[in-house]
């Protein structure tokens, strides 16, 4: 899994680039033809890999249940982000995924529930889920990729 880390973790810092690099009113803008924000996107990322991994494991989330509410699947932009949950989200980028490597490295994610996405892929254990994880962030990075261009 550490090859799958490390792309999560060059996702991450390419994330947290758009983060710093736009102001808080461009980072909540909805473009014309887009459900949500950057700001959703990049939340929604941290969100789901949680759900996918610490979720389907049946282990506590190392985010609020809130911020859960807020950024899972089938939301959507509904109000415009702070500079303190700007500022919450850049943390939780890097502080999930170096827990989760942690968590996974001493065996913490033992039971794994199975899941079939919205993709219809159907993952069978937590390997499965990290792996798709990886590819659900892509597509949210190339949101991102081609938002940036309407700002």
């Amino acid at each position: 899994m550490d090859w799958n880390h490390n792309i999560i973790l060059k996702n991450r810092r390419l994330l947290s680039k758009f983060l710093e690099k736009f102001s808080l009113d461009q980072l909540n803008t909805v473009p014309k033809g887009y459900r949500n924000s950057i700001f959703w996107n990049v939340a929604h990322t941290v969100v789901t890999q949680q759900l996918l991994v610490y979720g389907l494991s049946n282990r506590p989330l190392l985010v609020d249940s809130d911020l859960v509410k807020t950024y899972k699947k089938d939301t959507k932009t509904v109000h415009e982000a702070t500079e303190e949950e700007l500022a919450l989200v850049k943390t939780l980028l890097f502080s999930t995924i170096e827990q989760t490597k942690t968590d996974y490295d001493n065996g913490m994610f033992k039971n794994f529930t199975p899941y079939t996405t919205s993709l219809n892929v159907t993952l069978s254990t937590v390997d499965e889920a990290i792996r798709f994880n990886t590819f659900h962030e892509g597509i949210h990075l190339g949101y991102i990729l081609a938002m940036k261009n309407t700002l």
